[in-house]
């Protein structure tokens, strides 16, 4: 059996993450030179690294123009995370610095969780010369994923690095083309991408969420259906909301008034930025069963818009939708 088929569908470039996590990291770092990593810090010369908003510039982004990074985004909580995790860090150490793990726990980086657009967990990503080239979502047994790895190694030598015959490499090659299209995004060189797109990019390249919003919306205001458009607003909204919050006190809060609206979306908002689509989806379907008049309009329009952070035929969506229909209906 193959990898399963990946799409960051509308997701952030890699490179828009840098700017922000760069002034962070320029801020904190000794006199040595900027983006250097540090070698005793998580992120330094092993072959399996812990990364966070703030090392993800110099670990991932930066590393992976030499050498191709796999990043492993899990959660403490994540049963199936436990199956594969160990599997990684197996492969990562037998491959010997041909490629470097990279694992995020996407309850502590939501920020970051929110730009992957990480839709459930294990997820799995493959980033050569700072782009997503691909990726798998769930626990795979040890042998495919074995293959995959093998399959983005060549992947990485097509693109130019200089990399030993991987062992265990899959007989299969790596469509790039497809891939590098699949995990294309707004901004990322297309010929025919709109100047919105390009304008959302730079924004979020300067760490300018405000203007990547604005250049989203002045595209949905020439283009009202367009669905990366809509997705890329919903995206950077989230963010937004999200990096506001003091997720403990959002989950207290949510806990003590269960009838309060608010509430129960400020920890939708962070479910959905950390891979818990179903448990976001339904925190708010439960409001709105609750819930009548203006209240339950407003948890409505809230989940309405978390729907606008997948793809319209998103079996998670469908499902959520349809749930909705029959308790408005």
């Amino acid at each position: 059996m193959q990898p399963r088929d990946f799409s960051l569908y509308g997701a952030v470039d890699l490179g828009a993450r840098q700017a922000a996590a760069q002034r962070r990291q320029q801020a904190a770092q000794s006199p040595s030179q900027p983006g250097a990593p540090d070698p005793s810090a998580p992120g330094g010369n092993g072959l399996v690294i812990d990364v966070t908003e703030e090392t993800f510039n110099t670990d991932v982004v930066e590393r992976s123009r030499t050498t191709p990074v796999i990043m492993d985004l899990w959660a403490e909580w994540c049963g199936p995370c436990k199956q594969l995790s160990p599997v990684l860090e197996k492969l990562a150490a037998e491959a010997g610095g041909q490629w470097i793990l990279a694992k995020v726990d996407v309850d502590a980086n939501p920020q970051l969780s929110a730009a992957l657009q990480v839709q459930s967990i294990p997820m799995v990503v493959a980033v050569i010369g700072g782009q997503l080239v691909d990726g798998f979502l769930g626990a795979m047994p040890e042998g495919q994923v074995r293959q995959w790895i093998g399959q983005v190694l060549e992947a990485a030598e097509k693109m130019g690095m200089q990399l030993s015959a991987p062992a265990g490499a899959a007989e299969d090659e790596l469509d790039g083309a497809q891939a590098d299209t699949d995990a294309r995004l707004p901004g990322d060189g297309g010929p025919e991408m709109p100047v919105a797109y390009a304008d959302a990019r730079a924004a979020m390249e300067r760490g300018d969420l405000d203007g990547a919003a604005q250049a989203f919306e002045q595209e949905l205001a020439v283009n009202p259906a367009d669905p990366v458009a809509k997705t890329g607003l919903a995206q950077v909204n989230l963010i937004r909301r999200v990096s506001s919050y003091d997720q403990a006190k959002a989950r207290r809060d949510a806990a003590e008034h269960p009838a309060d609206v608010e509430a129960q979306a400020r920890v939708a908002d962070i479910d959905m930025a950390t891979g818990r689509i179903e448990e976001a989806f339904n925190r708010l379907l439960g409001v709105v069963r609750r819930t009548s008049g203006e209240e339950r309009d407003q948890a409505r329009v809230h989940l309405v818009g978390l729907f606008e952070l997948l793809p319209p035929n998103d079996p998670q969506v469908k499902k959520a939708r349809s749930a909705l229909s029959s308790l408005l209906f």
